[in-house]
């Protein structure tokens, strides 16, 4: 059996021999019986990750690499690195090592035994409290529509090379990884893990990035914004409603009831606030149409070394 490590990396300097050597320490013992390949996709990084990639290559000839002309993001990068693999399994996983690869033995073990996915999923993360709090309450929104997403949610995943098709024939922008893994409904089991302290480096994964990551992911996966703006407006009609009914009671007492400006400009203020928060949301929507028709590549590969 062969697996496939699939390595996004964007700054990731001096992290990427030890994520290489780790690697490859579980294939020298507990994997032994087993083939692997590692597939590193350079995003455009600007420091010396690419060299390091290269270099790692010239030693191990199971180290793949596609560089991309410039920055994309790590969805792009993820994409890419699946497209390139061979495995009988791949596996996802950071290059900042922050996902234990302990685990990968337990994964594997797993997909042997029948599961076609296996998921490690955070229950916990060596992050800033506001980290912390912009992940719950995130993930929170998203299990609305995706429940059967975990709490803390998850990027270091196994695939079986059926679902790895599946997935990469899935041809749309704005990819939300989990929402598309689950959505393809094979057999899937869960690893609970801490998300280790990031020791070398730090994270370019900055709060536009994540808050980007999110809009993909209840936009593309779920109709919650769409069910929200129906929500507000019957709510926004039933207090019109009852604002009207005091409206006539009022008329009955012969009492004025638009006697002053400023409950006018509180109505008018209101209304339009909801109807901007609604135009807002419907433009993303149009704006996701507008990308899909474009059907520009997710990514640019400037060279690539298999």
């Amino acid at each position: 059996m062969k697996i496939s490590f699939v390595v996004a990396v964007y700054h990731n300097e001096g992290a990427i021999s030890k994520t290489h050597e780790k690697i490859q320490s579980v294939f020298s013992n507990e994997l032994a019986l087993h083939e692997y390949e590692i597939v590193f996709v350079d995003d455009g990084s600007k420091d010396g990750s690419l060299q390091e990639i290269l270099s790692l290559r010239e030693q191990d000839p199971r180290v793949k690499v596609v560089t991309f002309t410039r920055n994309f993001g790590q969805m792009a990068a993820m994409l890419a690195g699946f497209k390139e693999a061979t495995g009988d399994a791949i596996i996802n996983i950071s290059a900042d090592l922050q996902d234990p690869v302990e685990l990968i033995p337990q994964m594997v073990e797993k997909w042997q035994g029948g599961s076609e996915i296996v998921i490690c999923y955070r229950t916990d993360r060596s992050d800033s409290l506001f980290a912390k709090l912009f992940s719950r309450l995130a993930y929170g929104v998203l299990r609305i529509s995706l429940p059967q997403i975990p709490p803390g949610g998850f990027d270091f995943v196994l695939m079986d090379r059926m679902v790895m098709d599946a997935f990469n024939a899935i041809d749309v922008r704005h990819r939300f990884f989990q929402g598309d893994l689950l959505w393809t409904g094979y057999r899937t089991s869960f690893i609970p893990y801490v998300r280790l302290k990031r020791t070398i480096g730090t994270s370019q994964y900055n709060f536009g990035k994540k808050l980007k990551n999110f809009l993909d992911a209840v936009l593309d996966a779920s109709y919650l914004p769409i069910r929200f703006i129906s929500l507000v407006g019957v709510i926004t009609s039933a207090l019109g409603v009852l604002y009207s009914v005091t409206i006539f009671f009022s008329w009955l007492r012969g009492e004025t009831p638009f006697s002053g400006w400023a409950p006018i400009m509180i109505a008018i203020l209101l209304v339009g606030g909801l109807i901007m928060v609604m135009l807002g949301v419907i433009g993303e929507y149009v704006w996701r149409i507008n990308e899909e028709v474009r059907k520009r590549p997710n990514y640019v590969v400037r060279d690539k070394f298999l």
